[in-house]
């Protein structure tokens, strides 16, 4: 089972906070400029009267039912799943810079990938054949690229998307507006589950969360803040293609559309974008021609070494280092080694440069 450990021992009192009703991205903001969320936990009533939390929060801070944390944890300790604060060094740079960025990113699969440039696909969850076709085309050459494509798991483009990244042995990462212990909708489970094993969902929703509709434009401005560049395929003139669009304008994206039929409905909205300022494309091309810079960062990810030239003991003791930091008496617990053969191994797994040591003794994997 995985042990959340060192710096994350107070994991619990961040998931507690994520889960306070009136307490959106912004307060939470607030309030840990301030405060830890475990001081927030210790304070007396009058305390957190003092530091002007209003009175409703107050009460649901005095009054909270631990168990919702439990659950937190026990998804937490399967295979796969993490979660990152947004104070952690792998929670994405362009994310954080957004607006509203989540105090908390749930992730199952593998958090590196998050690291790398991505480009966000959306659109019509009714396609066209052709605009399937597109979508799959171009998700797959700006795949082979290398270039991370994001999406929403939705029906129609959406899905397409991560297939077309999938088909090129790429990455792709779905933005949920659910928990991520289910899949919404239930139609893209087998989906789902293939983006998990070499890719990766994110959703800022804690565990058990349903699916609901005010979920999905916050889930939106996820995907465009992730992104370096935002394309839209298809879509109508009202539409949450178009809402995505305009926030990833608002977050200084690059915003690109396919262009269309003045006869065709699913051509309206990108069309209006274009009209708008969004960059008309014909071809993946001119994406990659538009976002050039990243070049050299994919490269230097594409640089680290894809395969594993580790032998079974310590591909299996790697396997236990979370790209959270990870105590040496977890690895011990988790491996049933001794600490001499934990240690020993963990020096060549530092030398190799798949781990950095951290404060406490902890480890942390790196690639």
């Amino acid at each position: 089972m995985k042990t959340l450990s060192c710096d994350d021992a107070d994991i619990k009192y961040w998931l507690a906070l994520l889960r306070i009703e009136g307490i959106g991205c912004k307060t939470f903001a607030n309030l840990i400029e301030e405060h830890t969320p475990e001081e927030i936990f210790a304070a007396s009533e009058t305390d957190l009267l003092e530091w002007e939390i209003k009175k409703n929060i107050v009460e649901a801070i005095l009054n909270f039912d631990w168990k919702q944390v439990d659950y937190d944890l026990e998804w937490l300790a399967k295979p796969n799943n993490d979660v990152l604060k947004i104070t952690h060094r792998l929670y994405p740079s362009a994310l954080q810079e957004i607006y509203d960025p989540p105090p908390l990113l749930f992730i199952r699969g593998n958090p590196k990938i998050l690291a790398y440039p991505q480009i966000a696909i959306v659109g019509s969850r009714n396609p066209s054949a052709l605009g399937n076709k597109t979508a799959f085309d171009f998700a797959f050459e700006l795949s082979q690229y290398g270039f991370a494509i994001t999406s929403g798991l939705a029906l129609g483009i959406d899905a397409t998307a991560h297939q077309g990244a999938l088909s090129a042995a790429g990455y792709t990462i779905a933005v949920a507006g659910t928990g991520l212990d289910r899949v919404y909708p239930s139609s893209n489970k087998n989906l789902a589950l293939e983006i998990v094993n070499s890719g990766a969902m994110v959703s800022e929703f804690s565990p058990g969360t349903m699916a609901k509709g005010s979920n999905f434009p916050r889930r939106n401005r996820i995907i465009s803040g992730l992104c370096q560049g935002l394309l839209v395929v298809e879509a109508a003139q009202k539409s949450g293609s178009l809402i995505t669009a305009r926030m990833a304008l608002e977050q200084n994206r690059e915003v690109f559309a396919i262009p269309g039929s003045i006869y065709s409905p699913l051509s309206r909205g990108c069309n209006a974008m274009i009209k708008e300022g969004a960059k008309l494309v014909e071809s993946p091309q001119d994406i990659i021609e538009e976002l050039s810079q990243y070049k050299p960062r994919i490269t230097s990810l594409r640089s680290e070494p894809e395969q594993s030239s580790l032998d079974l003991d310590g591909q299996t003791l790697l396997d236990l280092i979370m790209f959270n930091p990870t105590s040496i008496d977890d690895l011990v617990e988790s491996s049933a080694q001794s600490v001499d053969v934990i240690t020993a191994q963990l020096l060549m797994l530092e030398l190799q440069g798949y781990i950095e040591a951290t404060a406490g003794g902890c480890y942390i994997r790196v690639k």
